[in-house]
């Protein structure tokens, strides 16, 4: 692969993770499907504690539009995207913000989830999809208990 092609790719694999993030703003639940290989290792065990595992994307997906359903507004924010292509495989790092929205009448309305995402995809035809998902939480600022203000 040559210089172009590398920024090529790794711009491709950029732009799923940040459909990714995107289209879960928006609850475009097909798009968040579409970063997605079918089935997919999935490690939310800083956040959860809970051990990570092989997942089909459409139970992630499911989980995610069943979790963040009562919310009035999520927001992604990802950056310092580090990306290495070999081939038809790809490893991805970058940090995120995650801000939930939720009025309620005790005034705290927000929480935000801060930290940094591994992924790792592979390339199906044109279109890179996520193989591999994990979140690595730093902190948590705001309500914890957002959804049970109300």
């Amino acid at each position: 692969m040559d210089d172009i092609e590398l920024l090529v790719e790794k711009q491709k694999v950029i732009e799923v993770i940040t459909d990714l993030f995107v289209a879960t703003d928006q609850r475009d639940w097909p798009t968040v499907l579409d970063c997605f290989a079918p089935q997919v290792l999935f490690d939310m065990r800083s956040l959860t504690g809970t051990a990570p595992g092989t997942v089909a994307a459409k139970d992630i997906v499911a989980g995610w539009e069943q979790g963040l359903a009562p919310l009035k507004a999520v927001h992604h924010q990802a950056g310092n995207f580090q990306v290495r292509v070999e081939g038809s495989e790809a490893v991805a790092f970058c940090y995120a913000l995650a801000s939930h929205y939720l009025p309620n009448p005790f005034g705290r309305n927000t929480r935000v989830f801060v930290g940094s995402y591994d992924f790792q995809l592979t390339k199906d035809g044109a279109r890179w999809r996520i193989t591999m998902f994990r979140f690595n939480l730093k902190y948590i600022e705001g309500n914890p208990e957002l959804e049970k203000s109300m």
